[in-house]
């Protein structure tokens, strides 16, 4: 087995994505219906004068898509249970900067809170903003999804470690894709590809405009493999079109139980996520963050929730402010770093 280099680029994300423990007094049974009544009324007494009125969510991205999906259950049950209307409203452009823009601008009453994803790590390493997510004041993470390594199911590799040393051994043989260029499951693969002392050129990457044509290009031998959400190839898995090779995540995909992390294969703690979570400007009232953050973390528990990511192929991540910013922080250099190196920062 190779030996990944000493440095790392995720070495500090293992900490900030372990899972948390709602605040004392803000967990409670769930059901169908959610969170139960003593739990929610623990929650809203945390500061009794929050809200004071109807609260926005600030979605960086289009309606329609999984992100704008992941926002509008969460508004649901945020409003059910803390007693507003949550308005979800799209401001989409610029690749997610318009959006992230006006969650750091709004008023820091609490009123106005967004779904924050990871490319608030990578817009600024583009060039495309100065924001970042020390901009922000983070209240919970709700989701994470590992990149996966998925091939066709008559591929001569069987994990990760055959397919890297096959990369390394035959240089520009192998073609993957799985999103635009500079995407994040393009920094996946260069970032493993760093990480095992493999040159950049040795993997030819064509963009796709996400992983669903990639994936099909990938069952019709147009290339090799896809680095993407083990969610978005379940398709293709279930259907024994497609195997995956590896993911990396900070842990196994519950979804993929047998699919093991590249931790586990390689001993490398490399891992390449995307995920998402609610955040607000700077400077709110700690309470306020409190309050959310325990409202949050019912979600997170509800049935509702869970079930609702997994018909989307989407992995539950909960974690609470404080191990919410650590990841924004600690994602923000990682990425940055491979970009550096890759050269694509700007």
């Amino acid at each position: 087995m190779r030996t990944p280099r000493t440095r790392r680029f995720m070495s500090g994300i293992a900490g900030a994505a372990a899972v948390a423990l709602v605040a004392v007094g803000c967990s409670g049974g769930s059901s169908e219906a959610g969170a139960d009544d003593d739990a929610i009324q623990a929650c809203n007494d945390i500061n009794p004068d929050y809200p004071s009125g109807p609260m926005e969510m600030i979605v960086p991205w289009a309606a329609g898509g999984g992100t704008d999906g992941v926002a509008r259950l969460i508004g649901d049950q945020l409003s059910n249970q803390i007693g507003t209307n949550v308005n979800v409203v799209n401001r989409t452009g610029g690749s997610g900067v318009v959006g992230h823009q006006a969650m750091v601008d709004a008023d820091p009453d609490g009123q106005t809170i967004g779904l924050v994803t990871v490319e608030i790590g990578m817009m600024h390493h583009q060039g495309l903003t100065d924001i970042s997510g020390e901009d922000l004041t983070a209240i919970s993470q709700m989701n994470e999804d590992g990149a996966g390594i998925t091939v066709a199911s008559d591929a001569e590799w069987e994990d990760a470690e055959d397919l890297l040393t096959y990369i390394e051994e035959n240089p520009g043989e192998v073609t993957a894709s799985g999103t635009g260029q500079g995407g994040i499951w393009h920094l996946a693969l260069l970032g493993m590809l760093i990480d095992n002392d493999i040159p950049l050129d040795a993997v030819n990457f064509v963009p796709s405009d996400g992983a669903a044509p990639a994936l099909q290009e990938l069952v019709a031998g147009g290339i090799d493999m896809t680095t993407n959400a083990l969610g978005e190839s379940k398709t293709m898995l279930d259907s024994d079109r497609a195997k995956a090779l590896g993911v990396m995540g900070t842990e196994r995909d519950p979804a993929f139980p047998d699919v093991e992390t590249l931790e586990e294969q390689l001993g490398s703690d490399y891992s390449m996520s995307v995920w998402r979570g609610i955040a607000g400007p700077l400077d709110m009232d700690p309470t306020v963050v409190e309050e959310l953050e325990c409202h949050l973390g019912l979600i997170a528990e509800s049935d509702e929730f869970n079930d609702f990511m997994t018909d989307s192929g989407l992995g539950v991540k909960y974690a609470g402010a404080e191990d919410f910013q650590t990841l924004m922080r600690e994602d923000d250099a990682a990425k940055g770093e491979v970009m550096e190196e890759a050269g694509l920062a700007k």
